[in-house]
């Protein structure tokens, strides 16, 4: 699979495109946390595939994943921000498909009264002048998924 760029955290707010998704959801923010680092993360997406933790616990920065998006687009992810219970952030290292020069996602997981705020962040980079739309509805499927899943 060829590299993507690398880059750190500075890109969720310099990158060329970004989308961020406020959350408000009626659950702790522990059972949000457990559902982002389960053994099989955000299976409640319907257009993930997988996804699934490739390094051993505790995961911390460093950590890696493989996603399948669609059954089409497979990426290797490698997470360089980790805040146990709070935060994770990763940058896509592979990707099957040449879609994107850069691509990441922030997690951002905070209480709120009785339940908790999830902002998720994607920024990324595109390599191909087309599938800006593309991009939206998937994130925007990912999201909603989300928001069912927990009751938000």
């Amino acid at each position: 699979m060829p590299r993507l760029e690398p880059f750190d955290v500075d890109f969720f707010d310099s990158a060329p495109q970004r989308h961020s998704y406020v959350l408000d959801l009626p659950v702790s923010p522990e059972r949000v946390w457990r559902g982002l680092t389960a053994s099989n993360p955000l299976w409640w997406c319907r257009l993930l595939s997988s996804a699934e933790y490739t390094s051993p616990r505790p995961f911390g920065v460093g950590t890696t994943r493989k996603t399948a998006v669609l059954g089409v687009l497979r990426l290797r992810e490698v997470f360089f921000r980790w805040e146990e219970g709070r935060r994770q952030s990763f940058r896509a290292e592979r990707a099957n498909l040449p879609v994107f020069r850069r691509f990441g996602e922030d997690y951002l997981v905070e209480r709120v009264g009785a339940g908790c705020r999830l902002t998720w962040t994607f920024a990324y980079e595109p390599a191909l002048k087309f599938g800006g739309g593309i991009n939206t509805t998937v994130f925007s499927s990912l999201v909603s998924d989300t928001r069912r899943h927990f009751g938000g």
